[in-house]
């Protein structure tokens, strides 16, 4: 009685936190805590209650969702069963893997979903599209339904690619609302998984169905992401708990990371053993083992991070005697309630008739801009700039992978250790721009965007091997793209939310993310695809032969893709020019405290919580 008196009497407290800390909560707090302290069953119960409602384990959920939700980068992989079985030339492949990019990053339609319905929705409903897009794919290259059309072709691998933007929405942009203080790291592991999942699903189709069998593949690919989605349905929800310190989480982040660097190398070096020798049915079984054996290991750090606070939340109710720390607020008079009351009001509804003078009205960089003045914003603009013809020039090179490999003379298992490599430093690039920009920023106060124009630059490095090449050099290749692709979006996602602030993120995330499809369908579809084809029908035609319908068009040599991957390095390069551009624009913003909001948000609870704590 007294705790609740005092929290419904205290003029400090707000009355959002009121409502957090009335009676009902702090009973159910104390009788967790009791029945953990008690032992046994019902404190095995308590914890583990604790545990699957805990937000480190809705985490390590949205890890695992993660881990499993890049399979549309591996197309590299089976793109050759689509196209000799359903007899494509490059053209009409590359217009599929457009639209396969299509889906994978036009997720505006799952971020306003996402503001309207909680996350297990928005989950649900990319299970749907998931199995259905890719069943429907596996179902006509094996030939268990007449060949579809073309557009029919090119809307399943959509739908299928586009449940990604929903595991996206739902898992990441969930976890990143509630872990406000550590974006940068939030983004990166969690991206960083998505980067990975092309190593981990390629080692568990091994386990599951061994070697050489590219149909098998896409079966997979339709049931495994689905089947996890569902799992965690219940679990990956926003959480009203207060966020702790920054320096807390990252401990936590760091631990996470190391765990996932060790997963890295383990697949590193099982695809260097794999490209150089056989392996047996049974001996693909136990790779698939540890690499599932890794994906569980968080569940050790989270654990024992919950028992950790489950173990604060006791010694804060045994303690004796408490200490009450005390925090002042000025309270404003009645006369100044009023002010800022009556003045709301009519602010309000002079908003709802001036709503389109305000789209080219913004506030601040960093406070809360509404869908339309982020859209219409110059930074926005210029972000979109660059990552089109960033992310679009790395994309088009992964697509193209097996087509690049068989090109230049590359045996047939090179092209499954080509994707498992741009997977794993996909996954490098993801960690290291999220920890390392997020590490500049803090320390030394450096910009985003100046990041995003270096990994723009190394990009370039990777297209001119592909354009000269060089023997043995699309190995080297593979890795700087798969590291530089990675390495953009934590970068991209960070900075919206930075910029544009967190309260229609998931929607102006994914307009983001649309910049990648449009540089694909230029250079891939308009570009390398067109050039490909003109290159193989020049060879055909050296050889007095012409193109039979029906029949797939293969060129063979280093002029297939050179004139392609020269013109993607060009607009690479103008990508970085409008990256530099950002960077000079919000050089002042990044100077100052943008996490400064949160920080006096979480003090101003925990002290809250401290005096909860005292009185009881």
């Amino acid at each position: 009685m007294v705790l609740n008196s005092l929290i419904t009497s205290a003029p400090f407290i707000h009355t959002t936190t009121k409502k957090v800390f009335g009676s009902k909560i702090q009973q159910e707090c104390k009788m967790v805590v009791a029945d953990f302290t008690s032992g046994g069953l019902r404190g095995m119960k308590a914890l583990s209650y604790h545990v699957l409602t805990g937000r480190w384990f809705m985490l390590f959920a949205s890890l695992l969702i993660m881990s499993v939700a890049g399979a549309t980068y591996m197309f590299g992989i089976y793109s050759n069963e689509v196209k000799t079985s359903l007899g494509y030339d490059q053209s009409t492949l590359n217009l599929l893997s457009f639209f396969k990019d299509l889906g994978a990053n036009v997720g505006v339609i799952s971020g306003l979903v996402n503001e309207v319905t909680p996350p297990f929705v928005v989950l649900s409903i990319g299970v749907i599209m998931n199995f259905f897009g890719y069943f429907m794919i596996f179902l006509a290259v094996s030939g268990r339904i007449d060949k579809p059309q073309v557009w029919q072709m090119c809307l399943y691998i959509c739908i299928g690619a586009n449940s990604q933007t929903f595991a996206n929405t739902g898992a990441l942009v969930t976890c990143v609302k509630n872990f406000p203080g550590s974006r940068g790291s939030i983004l990166g592991i969690l991206k960083g998984y998505v980067g990975l999942s092309g190593a981990i699903i390629t080692q568990l189709y091994h386990a599951f169905y061994g070697d050489h069998d590219s149909q098998a593949l896409i079966l997979l690919i339709a049931w495994l992401p689905a089947a996890v989605s569902f799992l965690f349905l219940p679990t990956i929800r926003l959480m009203n708990t207060v966020h702790h310190q920054p320096k807390e989480d990252n401990r936590v982040f760091y631990h996470l990371l190391y765990i996932s660097l060790g997963l890295a190398a383990f697949l590193m070096v099982l695809i260097v053993v794999q490209n150089k020798l056989s392996f047996s049915r049974i001996e693909y079984i136990v790779d698939g083992l540890v690499v599932f054996s890794f994906l569980l290991l968080p569940l050790a750090v989270v654990f024992r991070e919950e028992i950790n606070q489950l173990k604060a939340k006791t010694q804060g109710l045994t303690d004796s005697p408490p200490q009450l720390k005390v925090v002042t607020e000025a309270i404003p008079s009645s006369n100044v309630v009023e002010q800022e009351v009556v003045p709301a009001a009519t602010t309000s509804s002079h908003e709802k008739s001036s709503c389109l003078r305000n789209i080219f009205n913004p506030p601040k960089r960093g406070e809360d801009y509404t869908i339309l003045q982020a859209l219409f914003s110059i930074d926005m603009l210029i972000l979109f700039i660059a990552t089109t013809f960033g992310a679009g020039g790395t994309l088009t090179a992964i697509d193209n992978l097996g087509q690049i490999g068989h090109s230049l003379g590359y045996p047939n298992k090179s092209t499954t250790t080509f994707v498992s490599l741009v997977s794993i430093w996909n996954y490098l690039g993801r960690v290291a721009s999220g920890y390392a920009s997020e590490i500049f920023l803090t320390k030394y106060k450096v910009p985003r965007p100046y990041m995003l124009t270096l990994v723009l630059l190394l990009s370039c490095v990777g297209h001119v091997l592909i354009a000269l090449g060089v023997p043995n050099s699309l190995y080297l290749a593979s890795v700087v793209i798969g590291f530089c692709f990675g390495a953009q979006w934590p970068l991209m996602f960070a900075i919206i939310s930075e910029v544009f602030g967190l309260k229609y993120y998931s929607t102006l995330y994914n307009f983001g993310a649309a910049a990648s499809p449009l540089g694909s369908y230029i250079l891939n579809v308009k570009v390398a695809g067109v050039l490909y084809d003109k290159e193989a029908l020049k060879l055909l035609k050296a050889k007095g032969l012409t193109r039979q319908e029906g029949k797939d068009l293969t060129c063979v040599g280093v002029q297939c893709y050179k004139m392609a991957f020269i013109i993607i390095t060009a607009s690479t390069l103008v990508g970085c020019f409008a990256s530099i551009i950002l960077a000079l624009r919000t050089r002042k913003f990044y100077k100052g405290d943008i996490y400064r909001k949160f920080r006096t948000e979480d003090e101003t609870i925990e002290n809250e919580i401290e005096i909860t704590k005292a009185c009881n």
